[in-house]
């Protein structure tokens, strides 16, 4: 499985969000409560930006900016309307003190 370099772990502190471009999409990776979670930049309601709104770093989740769907970056299952479909997730790990992410088909 193919796997990017985001940055160096120093660079996630608490409550700390980046966007990195993969390919054609974006992905969106937080430090929630010390957990590192990756998102697809694209809200399933209208296929707007989605990392780019504000996030939630307590709930671990992020509210879409331009209609205020909230997604968890978890699963990425929509918690409020108007989205219902979830969006991508990608699973996050550090070798070497780097954050790298899993893609498969981006």
């Amino acid at each position: 499985m193919p796997f990017i370099d985001v940055a160096p772990l120093e660079q996630f502190g608490p409550g700390s969000a980046t966007i990195v471009t993969v390919g054609w999409t974006s992905i969106g990776v937080y430090n929630c409560n010390g957990e590192l979670l990756a998102l697809e930049d694209r809200c399933s309601h209208d296929d707007g930006p989605l990392c780019e709104g504000d996030w939630e770093h307590d709930e671990c989740r992020v509210i879409c900016p331009r209609h205020g769907s909230a997604f968890d970056l978890r699963s990425g299952r929509p918690l409020s309307l108007p989205a219902t479909e979830p969006v991508d997730t990608f699973r996050v790990t550090v070798e070497d003190g780097m954050v790298k992410v899993e893609v498969l088909d981006v």
